[in-house]
C-alpha cells in the first residue's frame, strides 16, 4: 500500500481507500449479507486500507453499523469519515440544531466514542462559507471530543473556490474523475493548505470500470440515466480507451492519484475481487504523456458533453 500524509491531519491515509456506500445497502444496490460485508472490511484493513468513508443514509444506516462491527477491535488504526445532512431515514436536514443528534446516532452505529471526520454532505453553497453557524457547532463538537476533524463534500470548482477562500477546513471530499476534471484548477491551493482530499465517484459510478455496454440494464440508483446519457458516456469511454487501452479502470484510478493534491480515492467496494482489483492500481504505470492526453481530451471534447451524475 502507498500512503499520503496531508499537513493538517497527523495520519497515514491509504491512497486506495474504501467507499462504503454499497456496504450492506440493499436499497440502492443488490443485497449484500452482513457477514460478507464485515469480512470485506476486515480484508481491506489487512491489505493496508486505513480510511473508510460512510454516511448515515448509506443503506439507511447499515453501512455505519457494518463498519462499527468490522472495525471495533482496530478502531485506533483506522480513519472513519461520515457525514451530516442526509439521515438514516432518507430525509435531508442540514439544521444546525440537528447536528449533535446526527453525530451521536452515528457514534452508536459505528460503536465508537469519536469520529475522525464529519463532513457536510453536499450542502447548499450558503453553508460553504466559514461564518455559517454550522461551523461553530462543528467546532463545539470537536472541543467535546466527539469529532476530530470536519469539512465538506462538494462537486464543482465554484464550490471549491468558496471553501478555499472563505473557510478553513481539514477535509474535502470531491467528485473528480476523467469525465469530471473541472475541479483540478484548485488542486494546487488544496495541497498548499494541507487539506485531506478524498476523491469520490472516481470511476464515474462504474462507467470508468469499462463494464458497461449498450446492453447493460441499470437498476436502483443507476436507473437515473436517460438513453441519451448512456449513449454519450459510451462514446466518451470509447474515446478514453483509444488513449489508455482496455484497462480503463486502473488507468482511471491512477490518473487521479497522479495529482499530488489527492490524498486518496474512495471507490465503492462490494466484493473481494473489487478490493484486489482496486489495489492493483498501485502497480499500474500511467505516463505523464498519457495523463496530458486525457487532460486534452477533456478540454477539447468531454467537457462539452452532457454528463450528469
Amino acid at each position: 500500500m502507498e500512503y499520503s500524509n496531508p499537513k493538517k491531519i497527523d495520519f497515514k491515509f491509504s491512497k486506495i481507500s474504501f467507499g462504503a456506500w454499497q456496504l450492506g445497502n440493499r436499497f440502492d444496490f443488490d443485497e449484500m449479507k452482513e457477514e460478507s460485508a464485515i469480512k470485506l472490511v476486515q480484508s481491506a484493513f489487512q491489505e493496508g486500507i486505513t480510511l473508510f468513508d460512510t454516511a448515515p443514509n448509506y443503506g439507511k444506516g447499515q453501512s455505519e453499523v457494518i463498519l462499527g462491527k468490522a472495525l471495533k477491535g482496530i478502531r485506533n488504526k483506522v480513519f472513519i469519515n461520515t457525514k451530516f445532512g442526509h439521515d438514516s431515514h432518507g430525509q435531508t436536514n442540514f439544521d444546525v440544531e440537528r447536528l449533535e443528534f446526527s453525530v451521536k446516532e452515528s457514534l452508536i452505529r459505528l460503536q465508537t466514542d469519536y469520529i475522525d471526520s464529519v463532513i457536510l454532505h453536499n450542502p447548499g453553497r450558503e453553508m460553504l462559507y466559514g461564518d455559517h453557524p454550522i461551523y461553530k457547532e462543528l467546532n463545539r463538537l470537536k472541543q467535546l471530543g466527539l469529532i476530530k476533524h470536519y469539512g465538506v463534500s462538494v462537486d464543482w470548482p465554484e464550490e471549491l473556490e468558496i471553501v478555499l477562500k472563505e473557510n478553513n477546513l481539514d477535509v474535502i471530499e470531491l467528485m473528480f474523475n476523467i469525465i469530471h476534471q473541472s475541479p483540478k484548477i484548485w488542486f494546487d491551493e488544496i495541497e498548499k493548505q494541507g487539506i485531506l482530499l478524498m476523491i469520490k465517484v472516481p470511476l464515474d459510478s462504474g462507467w470508468l470500470s469499462g463494464k458497461y455496454t449498450k446492453e447493460t440494464i441499470f437498476k436502483g440508483v443507476r436507473s437515473r440515466w436517460t438513453q441519451d446519457n448512456i449513449k454519450t458516456r459510451l462514446e466518451i469511454v470509447d474515446r478514453i480507451k483509444e488513449i489508455v487501452g482496455e484497462d480503463i479502470l486502473h488507468a482511471s484510478l491512477k490518473y487521479i492519484l497522479n495529482y499530488d493534491a489527492v490524498s486518496c480515492v474512495i471507490p465503492g467496494i462490494r466484493t473481494e475481487d473489487h478490493l484486489i482489483s482496486n489495489l492493483k492500481t498501485l502497480e499500474y504505470d500511467l505516463s505523464i504523456d498519457i495523463q496530458k492526453e486525457l487532460e486534452s481530451l477533456y478540454e477539447s471534447y468531454i467537457k462539452y458533453q452532457n454528463t450528469p451524475w
